[in-house]
């Protein structure tokens, strides 16, 4: 390596591009910031493997459970994460992702990376 800086040859334009048209991303931007939280993207991916409870998760990731049920309501109002109570005992509630949810936010995302 030379250690020179490379140039690259960029197309000329005329002129400005003044009529483009503004790219709706808010809902794009939303999605990335929700799922940008350390916490948020452990949750998301422990539940790649199954349903877990919320002691199960927060033991996973070492915060208490209050806060991660804090970051689990967020997810459920977006939509992509889904609670459910046991079957014999109603105390226990256990998450799982929506797959189709976070199918649909990773391909927004896709659309503006």
């Amino acid at each position: 390596m030379s250690g020179r800086p490379v140039t690259v040859e960029l197309p000329v334009l005329p002129g400005p591009r003044l009529d483009l048209p503004h790219p709706d991303v808010a809902g794009t931007a939303a999605v990335a910031a929700l799922i940008g939280d350390p916490v948020r993207a452990g949750i998301l991916a422990i539940l790649r493997d199954g349903p877990h409870c919320v002691c199960e998760m927060a033991a996973a990731l070492d915060v208490r459970q209050n806060n991660l049920s804090n970051h689990l309501a967020k997810l459920r109002e977006a939509g992509l994460v889904r609670a459910s109570r046991h079957g014999i005992d109603a105390r226990w509630v256990y998450y799982e992702r929506d797959e189709a949810a976070l199918a649909d936010a990773s391909r927004a995302i896709s659309l503006v990376l």
